[in-house]
């Protein structure tokens, strides 16, 4: 039940709340920008911190984020945001922050690595260059970042978490950091052959996930968890992990948990 329930969710986010009034912060624009390795055009969300405009010559790190959708306005949420914008200006953080809209009905196919016999997908490799590729490059050259892996952060929910954690093997050298919010590992088993195959790598993951999820989520995180660091010194602390008690799968649990996750990886 719980699976078919992030599997959807998302589809509708659009035009589930047009009647209400936006929540985003004055710090947060958006913009569209072509994105060949899709066929389509993606619509990006930006958070800038409060004191960008007048330290001219500061550089910031970035983290970049998918569903932009539920991360700064309710407007445009499904369920509720994450208030990414107001938790930060909370904490005056010196962070830029990408978000990447979904493709609605292609957001499995883009957020997956791998098909699933029922569900199709697949076509994470895609959306992963699109973003290394296409839209990295553009936010380094528009905007005051600083490019190399130790600044750059990718973090998603759900299929945002299973793309994200994806997205650390495939560009070790691009994303030195990753949070993984209930990730869907369950959408392939191909995801654990590839973390005991993969080389050594020193990125760092903060895991997330309630224990009132889907039945396997806690066996499931924590099994990808002890294979992750069966490739490395569990001495170098690169791994967190964090069960919440009663937790569900849901914009709550993230909301909750994202200062946290955010201040561990930086």
């Amino acid at each position: 039940m719980i699976r078919l329930f992030f599997f959807f969710i998302f589809l509708g986010t659009i035009s589930s709340s047009n009647a209400q009034e936006s929540t985003a912060s004055k710090n947060v624009s958006t913009f569209t920008i072509e994105a060949p390795q899709l066929k389509t055009t993606k619509k990006i969300w930006i958070y800038l911190p409060e004191n960008y405009s007048t330290s001219i010559k500061k550089k910031y790190p970035v983290l970049y984020m998918h569903d932009a959708q539920n991360l700064f306005d309710s407007k445009t949420s499904y369920a509720g945001e994450w208030n990414v914008d107001e938790k930060l200006d909370s904490l005056k953080a010196q962070v830029i922050v990408i978000g990447i809209e979904h493709g609605n009905d292609k957001r499995t196919d883009e957020l997956t690595p791998y098909k699933n016999e029922k569900y199709g997908g697949g076509n994470a490799d895609n959306y992963l260059e699109f973003i290394v590729k296409t839209l990295k490059p553009y936010i380094d050259k528009e905007y005051r970042t600083k490019p190399d892996a130790k600044n750059t952060t990718i973090m998603g929910s759900s299929l945002g978490g299973l793309v994200s954690y994806y997205a650390a093997f495939q560009y070790p050298k691009v994303f030195g950091k990753v949070g993984v919010f209930s990730p869907s590992f369950w959408f392939s088993n191909d995801i654990y052959t590839l973390t005991e195959k993969a080389p050594k790598i020193k990125t760092k993951f903060y895991f997330l996930c309630g224990d009132n999820e889907d039945e396997d989520m806690v066996k499931d995180m924590t099994k990808m968890e002890r294979l992750l660091d069966k490739n490395r010194c569990y001495c170098l602390h690169l791994t967190r992990s964090k069960i919440v008690k009663g937790g569900q799968h849901n914009e709550k649990l993230w909301r909750d948990n994202f200062v946290t996750a955010f201040l561990w990886l930086n």
